[in-house]
């Protein structure tokens, strides 16, 4: 359970409200900030405003530095080809690099050239400075937020602010394809993991009946479900999994997200009713502890032995790591 541990605060502090999602409060204003520049995104024109969380931004041609403050929006950044140079790094573990890259895309920057802004996710303003970026990269939560440093970074150059918590990767992809020039190369992310989504998804054999993901804590813990219109859910509906609700009363959040609801450990059997139980961020050791806990015996996931380990990138979900957790259900459903 030492590795889940590790893996339950970072989803709830990195991954948002996503843990990467759709339909929160911030969309609205994302939209709104799509629409506004549309115009002339359309057109490839320069300068261009663009709106976003934290007000209205001007930028006067297309970037070619750009500065990432937000882990998490990175691998986005990266999956549109945009000229992302640095980015914030957390600290190595499991699921990075050594240098505090997710892994899932850590490859991709490192054959870019991408250099570490700041490590640890400690924001450093004179790093930024020293970057000499043209288009700087904020998101508005989470343990990678720069959001309070808004006005700092908007003196050093063009800055945005994204909400990648409430929203799919494949919004945030098109929001920022409008700020850095990418649409279509957006556009082409999206067209090719949709492809490759159906591609699987005619070659699996679905289980019987409904599924939960449980981000799995153990004992007196908290266990993060996934709710139905989150993007982990998402991801199994795009491929013809029907993913279970959750009973109303059993959120312990102080603050309800849009993808996941925190349960205690004893009402995790009201929770986890469905035939197959996907475990989030988890490896073989993690799904025996959960089939090992004798208040769990009676799920009909572990009296069937359906339940699956999502590997350790699907915490946070983006193209890269969306991808490998297709991949990997194709393979385990083939």
């Amino acid at each position: 359970m030492k590795f889940q541990r590790k893996i339950l605060p970072l989803l709830a502090a990195v991954a948002v409200a996503g843990i990467a999602l759709s339909g929160c409060s911030g969309s609205a204003d994302a939209t709104s900030g799509s629409a506004g520049a549309s115009a002339s995104a359309s057109q490839g024109e320069w300068p261009r405003t663009i709106k976003h969380e934290s007000g209205e931004t001007v930028i006067p041609a297309k970037p070619k530095n750009i500065a990432s403050t937000s882990l998490s929006v990175t691998g986005t950044l990266l999956a549109i080809d945009a000229p992302v140079t640095s980015s914030a790094a957390t600290n190595p573990s499991d699921v990075t690099d050594s240098q505090g890259f997710f892994s899932q895309w850590a490859k991709v920057a490192t054959d870019r050239k991408v250099g570490v802004l700041y490590p640890a996710l400690e924001f450093d303003l004179e790093a930024v400075v020293a970057a000499a970026p043209d288009l700087i990269v904020v998101s508005t939560s989470g343990a990678d937020s720069a959001a309070d440093h808004y006005k700092e970074l908007s003196a050093i150059a063009p800055t945005i602010v994204v909400n990648y918590g409430s929203q799919s990767w494949q919004e945030l992809a098109a929001e920022l394809g409008e700020a850095t020039g990418q649409e279509a190369a957006a556009s082409a992310a999206v067209s090719t993991y949709d492809a490759h989504v159906k591609d699987i998804a005619d070659k699996i054999k679905l289980p019987e009946a409904e599924s939960n993901i449980i981000s799995f804590n153990g004992a007196g813990q908290d266990n993060g479900v996934a709710k139905k219109g989150g993007s982990h859910a998402d991801v199994l509906e795009s491929l013809g999994f029907k993913v279970a609700d959750i009973p109303e009363g059993l959120d312990t959040s102080a603050q309800p997200r849009q993808d996941f609801a925190f349960i205690s450990f004893e009402n995790l059997t009201k929770a986890a009713t469905g035939n197959t139980v996907f475990l989030l961020a988890a490896d073989n050791a993690v799904v025996e502890a959960f089939k090992g806990e004798k208040v769990l015996a009676n799920l009909p996931s572990v009296k069937s032995g359906q339940v699956i380990a999502m590997g350790p990138t699907s915490f946070r979900l983006d193209y890269y790591s969306s991808t490998q957790l297709v991949d990997l259900l194709g393979e385990t459903f083939s």
